[in-house]
């Protein structure tokens, strides 16, 4: 480990109370899905006590500001890796070109904006630096929200209406930091501004032209992803489109091209080669079949992308590795860039093989033929549900289903993490009270119950599982995600370290 700072221990509690990295993400996507609202002039609340020379903003400041979004505004479940992941790379990268100037020898990662003497690299001015970038990437990508960023300025008693840039100050420096960040990625082929392929569309829209082989209603390919039709509470109901398929063409950070990265094709998904195809289909069945409380709530855990990537490891790490303003700020930059390499390249794989989702050939194979699976919140293991009544624990996800997302995503995060903190061990509990399940409320888990991952390794294994456990992945698509997702935790811990120390990369 290099370079790494540490927090006092003293500040454990208070970091890891204010840690809500889940709700930060949560709120990204939650308040980029609302209808536009006019910004208005905040009332200046009393100043809270924020500890600018000790403290961390990040933690302390900007993650309950977008907590208080979240139970506010919209609650989503999730399971939206590419949009979580954008999002959160906005941010966090921002963060890291922020206080590069009050690093010794760091450079940003969209900019450059020069050195600050050593008597400046304090945490106050980090600090400040921090939260006049977020303020600038909240308002650029979540402006119906502008009321409550006003307000989480002014409750640390800065000026939101500071619109310095410059390389002097640190409201200057956070400032511009964030609009290099911005400017850096606009038109990078995600989409965010409705504004590529030469026509004004939704932001994030898809602009290839991605059309699916199979309709919601009739499966022409059997070996071909089909989307899903989504039943919604009130009655009503949506046909899945293909999520952001062009993440695929999006820039990268730590390579530039994604189709130099393969993994196997998925014969086993080919319904031409029959065996395996409906072997397969077996394996999800008896995983389904065998669900138990811990598998039940685990998938549940891991299904929830701001969770299983973001808070759960981030407390842990946090209360591990004592990592200070910088050492965070390195770490979870580290981490993000490792996740949105990953689903680029993962992205590409989809697109190139759009592969059949388990729900799809079981209802192609059984349809009115009994099977033996579970049957549905509340009713356990039945033997009488037919191949078209099926359904998988977790929601159908809305893109192809080879290789997994979920599980490379892990395996990154798994080996940035290895890398960064020197050690596989880890210290990962998650305490699931009686009856707490999203999908089986006041039933699942039977009892209170505690996941618990003490390895890197572990936590990336049980991640892959879990995919087969909730019925949304085959196991051949988590096995070719398994070496696939490492390289780019590799590759993204490599990238920052060159920012961070850019000499020795020379």
């Amino acid at each position: 480990m290099r370079d790494q700072r540490r927090l006092p221990s003293s500040r454990f509690r208070r970091w890891t109370a204010a840690c809500a990295v889940t709700l930060l993400l949560g709120s990204f996507v939650n308040l980029a899905s609302a209808g536009p609202a006019p910004a208005q002039p905040a009332a200046r609340p009393a100043a809270r006590s924020f500890d600018f020379d000790h403290g961390n903003a990040a933690l302390e400041v900007v993650y309950p500001a977008l907590q208080e979004q979240e139970r506010t505004v919209i609650s989503k479940d999730g399971s939206d890796l590419t949009l979580i992941v954008d999002y959160g790379m906005l941010l966090e990268t921002s963060w890291f070109d922020s206080i590069a100037p009050y690093h010794p020898t760091a450079v940003g990662i969209s900019s450059h904006l020069g050195r600050r003497p050593a008597a400046e690299r304090t945490n106050r001015n980090k600090n400040t630096a921090i939260l006049y970038t977020s303020y600038r990437i909240f308002n650029a990508r979540i402006p119906q929200a502008a009321k409550a960023w006003r307000e989480m300025m002014v409750s640390v008693g800065l000026d939101p209406d500071d619109h310095q840039e410059n390389n002097r100050t640190a409201a200057g420096i956070g400032n511009l930091a964030a609009r290099r960040v911005l400017e850096a990625r606009w038109h990078d082929g995600m989409n965010r501004l409705g504004d590529e392929g030469g026509r004004q569309q939704a932001p994030y829209a898809d602009y290839t032209g991605y059309e699916p082989v199979n309709t919601a209603y009739e499966l022409r390919d059997p070996s071909r992803w089909q989307p899903a039709v989504v039943p919604h509470d009130d009655g009503t109901f949506e046909i899945q489109k293909f999520v952001t398929p062009q993440m695929r063409l999006t820039t990268p950070y730590t390579y530039k091209d994604p189709t130099r990265f393969h993994v196997p094709p998925p014969v086993n998904s080919n319904h031409h080669n029959q065996r395996a195809y409906k072997q397969q289909a077996d394996e999800v069945l008896a995983a389904s079949a065998g669900l138990n409380d811990y598998r039940k709530m685990a998938a549940e855990f891991f299904g929830d992308k701001f969770m299983a990537l973001a808070e759960a490891p981030g407390n842990a790490v946090i209360q591990d590795a004592h990592l200070d303003v910088e050492g965070f700020v390195h770490f979870i930059a580290t981490i993000e860039i490792a996740i949105f390499d990953t689903t680029i390249a993962v992205w590409q794989q989809k697109a190139n093989y759009d592969s059949v989702r388990p729900f799809s050939a079981i209802r192609y194979l059984y349809g009115d033929t009994p099977v033996t699976a579970w049957g549905g919140p509340g009713k356990g293991t039945v033997h009488d549900i037919t191949g078209n009544e099926w359904r998988s624990y977790l929601p159908v996800t809305n893109h192809p289903e080879y290789p997994s997302g979920s599980t490379a995503a892990c395996y990154a995060y798994a080996q940035a993490a290895r890398l960064f903190l020197g050690s596989d061990k880890v210290h990962i509990a998650i305490a699931r009270k009686a009856g707490s399940s999203l999908i089986e409320p006041g039933i699942t888990p039977a009892k209170d119950l505690t996941l618990t991952y003490d390895s890197w390794t572990d936590f990336a294994s049980t991640c892959g599982q879990t995919r087969v456990w909730a019925g949304v992945h085959f196991p051949s698509a988590v096995k070719a995600s398994v070496s696939f997702g490492p390289q780019f935790g590799q590759r993204s811990y490599d990238f920052v370290q060159r920012h961070i120390h850019p000499d020795s990369a020379k």
